[in-house]
């Protein structure tokens, strides 16, 4: 392989500029609805005590679960010595700290009072799972920190593989705690399944590596940098077989649901008469983000309109994911908690009524200022560090040796 140089993304200072200011003015608005929720109470969103997790929620879990996944391509490189992805590494390590980092945001800002924080760090409780994700959270930050500071400094390369290979299984372990954070709930119909730890571990490698693939595209139309086609090949194929494994455990999760009779009532709720989740379901989660990219991924197309297909699957897996994400999260509590199974219960306490939910201004304004924020840490380490290398043309980063048949490379244009 051709000795890879890294520099910093340049691009045009106008659009640039314009577009920190936009992440920074949306970061800010978050933090002032974040206060002005703080002053006023939780009244003044969607949420009630029946729907505690609302939008904020959503988003946060979402870019938690994509910040393990987008440090799959790292992972790829360092832990199982695929070569080409080296090149992807550094963008890899820097989106999965900006993503998580963003999905905090959401979190600690929604807690009405972030101080509190400290005392759940302080006075752990080990018996809870939200205690052991604090450690979980800061633990990945630290060591894909550290990753990325081995990955940048010559002298300190020899550690690569060992630091990888802590970060791959350290971002196993804290998307299987997220995925826990569900299936440990047994008073939800829609959770306590141990289905949802291996299911959010396939959907980061989906959600992670499809925001991957945005940012990488844009980053290189910026400048015109050029992204080999096979590379791009690699990139299709993988995308691929992470959405096709996620739609075969979410169905492998439904039908599991579908065979214990207790669960058939949420079954009927999320696919039949739902409303709103069961669109968001079939249109949103199975349509846009699970058939819709195995089309574009999986047709044959000339290796020109590789970036294309590439584009549009990896924005309907983010679509779909956010979809996913909000009816297993809004749709689960929405679902009337089943106190006695097999009993009718009549009380002037919502027993057997599905909860509304209409998401806010200010729940709506947080939420989006977290990917503003992830955003935000993005764009300022590419202009200020090298983590973009020079080129991605297949001949500079296919290893010396490798056969490889009509080479092909293909620039991304704005």
């Amino acid at each position: 392989m051709a000795t890879l140089q890294y520099r910093e993304m340049r691009g045009n200072d106008v659009a640039y500029w314009g577009a920190v200011f936009a992440c920074g003015l949306v970061a800010l608005a978050g933090l002032g609805v974040a206060l002005y929720m703080r002053m006023h109470g939780h009244h003044v969103t969607g949420m009630n005590n029946q729907i505690v997790w609302g939008m904020p929620h959503v988003f946060a879990v979402f870019l938690i679960v994509a910040a393990s996944g987008a440090l799959n391509v790292a992972s790829i490189a360092s832990v199982f010595g695929k070569a080409p992805y080296k090149p992807l590494a550094r963008l890899s390590g820097l989106l999965a700290i900006a993503l998580l980092i963003g999905g905090l945001w959401a979190l600690v800002l929604d807690l009405g009072r972030p101080g509190h924080l400290l005392a759940a760090v302080l006075y752990p409780n080990f018996r809870s799972i939200f205690a052991w994700n604090i450690y979980l959270y800061s633990g990945f930050l630290m060591i894909v920190g550290v990753y990325l500071w081995v990955m940048m400094e010559r002298r300190l390369a020899h550690h690569v593989s060992t630091v990888g290979t802590v970060a791959f299984l350290w971002r196993l372990a804290l998307t299987t705690g997220t995925g826990s954070i569900f299936g440990f709930l047994a008073a939800r119909s829609a959770y306590d399944s141990a289905v949802l730890a291996p299911l959010f571990i396939l959907m980061s490698f989906a959600f992670g590596l499809a925001i991957f693939m945005l940012v990488l595209m844009a980053a290189f139309a910026v400048e015109g940098r050029v992204i080999g086609a096979r590379l791009m090949g690699r990139l299709r194929a993988l995308l691929a077989v992470f959405v096709a494994a996620v739609l075969y455990f979410v169905l492998v999760y439904h039908l599991t649901n579908l065979y214990i009779v207790g669960r058939r009532g949420i079954e009927a709720f999320v696919l039949m008469h739902g409303g709103i989740y069961t669109w968001l379901f079939w249109g949103g989660q199975i349509g846009i983000g699970g058939v819709l990219p195995l089309v574009l991924l999986l047709r044959r197309v000339p290796a020109e309109r590789y970036a294309r297909s590439l584009a549009l699957a990896s924005g309907g897996v983010v679509l779909g994911g956010f979809a996913q994400i909000y009816v297993l999260i809004v749709g689960g509590q929405s679902y009337p908690l089943q106190m006695f199974p097999g009993m009718i219960v009549r009380s002037s306490f919502f027993d057997g009524v599905v909860h509304p939910y209409v998401p806010r201004w200010p729940e709506t304004v947080l939420a989006v200022s977290a990917l503003a924020v992830s955003a935000l840490i993005v764009l300022l380490a590419v202009r200020l560090l090298p983590f973009l290398p020079e080129t991605l043309k297949d001949e500079a980063i296919t290893p010396a040796g490798e056969a490889h048949e009509a080479p092909a490379s293909l620039a991304v244009h704005p």
